[in-house]
C-alpha cells in the first residue's frame, strides 16, 4: 500500500505534528517587522513563505477530501488561484500569519484523523498517485519551507529520517541532473549511499546527509560537499 517514500501516512502524521510545532516555535520568535524581510526564496518575503505554507495545508486538505469522498477536489482551482492566494496573504502582520499557519495546520491534522483506512489507497490521478503520499508531501513542504524562511532553522535541524526520505525521493522520483546528465554516487558521512542516474557513476559526491539533501533540493550550492570532480548543475525543484 505504501511506497518507500511515503511509508505509513499515520506514522508520518506524528512527524508532521512535530514539524508543525517546530515551525510555529520559529515564527513565534520572529520580530513583527521581519515578516516583510526577504526569505531565502528569490522574490519572496517571509510573509510569502508563510502564506504559501498555510495555503498549501488547505490545498492538500482538498486532496484528502477527494480521497475520502470520491468527489474530484483539486488542490487549487488553477495555477493562477494558487499564486493569488499566496500574494493575498503575504503582507499580513506577523500575528495573522502565525494564526493562519496554526489554523490551517490544524485543519489538515483533522483531515488526516477523518480519513477512513481504505481511503489512503485511493488514486487521485496518475501523476499524483495515491492519497497515502499526501501526508509526506505536507511534511516535505513544512520542513523545506521552514528552512526557506531564513530564520533560526536550517537543514542541519532536519530530522535524520526526513533527510533520508527526501534524498531517496530526489534521486528516484525526481531525477534532476542537467547538461550531460551524469550519474552521481552520493555518499553520506553517516554511512548511507544513493545514486542519481544509472550506470557506472561519473562522479562521487560526499558529505553530511543534510548537506547532500540541501544541494539536491536547491537549498545549497554544495560548497560544504566533497566531490571527485566539478559539481554538476542541479535544476530547480520546489
Amino acid at each position: 500500500m505504501f511506497d518507500h517514500v511515503t511509508i505509513d501516512p499515520l506514522a508520518l502524521s506524528e512527524d508532521l505534528r512535530r514539524a508543525d510545532d517546530r515551525l510555529l516555535t520559529t515564527i513565534s520568535e520572529l520580530s513583527p517587522a521581519s515578516v516583510a524581510e526577504a526569505s531565502l526564496l528569490p522574490g519572496w518575503t517571509r510573509g510569502h513563505v508563510l502564506s504559501h505554507i498555510a495555503r498549501n495545508a488547505d490545498s492538500l486538505n482538498n486532496l484528502l477530501t477527494w480521497a475520502r469522498t470520491g468527489v474530484e477536489t483539486p488542490a487549487y482551482a488553477s495555477p493562477e488561484a494558487r499564486v493569488a492566494g499566496i500574494e493575498a496573504g503575504a503582507d499580513r502582520p506577523l500575528a495573522e500569519q502565525i494564526a493562519d499557519v496554526a489554523a490551517s495546520s490544524g485543519r489538515f491534522a483533522t483531515a488526516i484523523a477523518d480519513m477512513p483506512a481504505e481511503a489512503w489507497s485511493y488514486v487521485l490521478s496518475a501523476k499524483q498517485g495515491s492519497a497515502a503520499k499526501v501526508v509526506w508531501r505536507r511534511l516535505r513542504e513544512v520542513e523545506v519551507h521552514h528552512v526557506d524562511l531564513g530564520a533560526a532553522y536550517t537543514t542541519v535541524d532536519w530530522p535524520a529520517g526526513f533527510t533520508q526520505r527526501l534524498i531517496r525521493e530526489l534521486v528516484t522520483d525526481r531525477p534532476r541532473s542537467t547538461g550531460t546528465n551524469p550519474s552521481i554516487a552520493l555518499r553520506a558521512d553517516e554511512g548511507q549511499s544513493w545514486q542519481l542516474g544509472t550506470g557506472a557513476p561519473d562522479i562521487t559526491v560526499s558529505g553530511p546527509a543534510h548537506e547532500l539533501a540541501a544541494w539536491l533540493s536547491g537549498r545549497s550550492s554544495g560548497s560544504a560537499l566533497t566531490a571527485t570532480g566539478p559539481l554538476p548543475t542541479i535544476s530547480d525543484w520546489m
